[in-house]
């Protein structure tokens, strides 16, 4: 049966939407505004509740987020260990784990956007909009874990064909349209998060100072003048 026009729209137009937004985008703010693409030294602008939020959602999306791209590289793979019960739970408890521990930050970096004036002062509609997506995205991809189990299985038979499909440019959307609502819509919202992207703070993401996990460690001293501190 042939999917609807919003179907063709949602799976076969829009991640090619998303797909130039994320390349030409990104590229026009790395080229032309570099400087736009730093952090803008969040951390400086307050620290305790920057730790509690940034830790916690890193490492649960960061987590989350090579489980997918495992089951997008190696299907088959991730079917032959969900073969086993034992192994699927465990991949979907540890899975679902760091999914609430991502919430969690989310949560976190919302609320610090809040209520800390430096912060709310330095973020954009669209960053907003960013975070409403992602709070989206975590608490629909709970949902999919507790409502429709062993997403990793259907995801490697479903998903990986589907985004091969569309790197080949015949988009086999139908599989997808025939997912629950919650499953398209989760779909829907991570290619709405890549179209959205460029123009957020966020795009500081494309650019990870990767190379420091290999600079030697170095000694921050912060020198603090008495003299200096007492005029103030």
């Amino acid at each position: 049966m042939p999917g609807t026009a919003l179907d063709v729209f949602w799976f076969a137009i829009l991640p090619y939407l998303a797909l130039f937004s994320l390349v030409i985008g990104s590229s026009y703010r790395y080229f032309v505004r570099p400087f736009s693409v730093s952090a803008l030294s969040s951390q400086f602008l307050e620290n305790r509740l920057h730790f509690w939020a940034q830790v916690p959602f890193h490492y649960g999306i960061i987590v989350v987020a090579f489980g997918h791209v495992l089951g997008v590289i190696f299907p088959g793979l991730l079917l032959r260990w969900n073969a086993d019960p034992q192994r699927l739970f465990a991949l979907e408890a540890v899975l679902l784990a760091f999914a609430l521990l991502a919430l969690l930050g989310i949560v976190g970096v919302m609320v610090r956007r809040v209520i800390d004036e430096k912060c709310l002062v330095t973020t954009t509609r669209a960053d907003w909009l960013l975070y409403a997506l992602l709070f989206f995205q975590i608490v629909s991809g709970i949902g999919i874990a507790v409502l429709h189990g062993w997403g990793s299985s259907w995801f490697a038979s479903v998903m990986s064909p589907y985004l091969r499909s569309l790197a080949l440019g015949y988009p086999a959307f139908l599989a997808i349209a025939a997912l629950p609502v919650l499953v398209k819509a989760h779909v829907v919202c991570a290619l709405l998060i890549a179209l959205l992207l460029p123009f957020t703070r966020l795009i500081h993401v494309l650019v990870a100072p990767f190379h420091y996990l290999g600079r030697k460690p170095q000694l921050v001293r912060w020198y603090r003048n008495p003299a200096i501190q007492a005029d103030r």
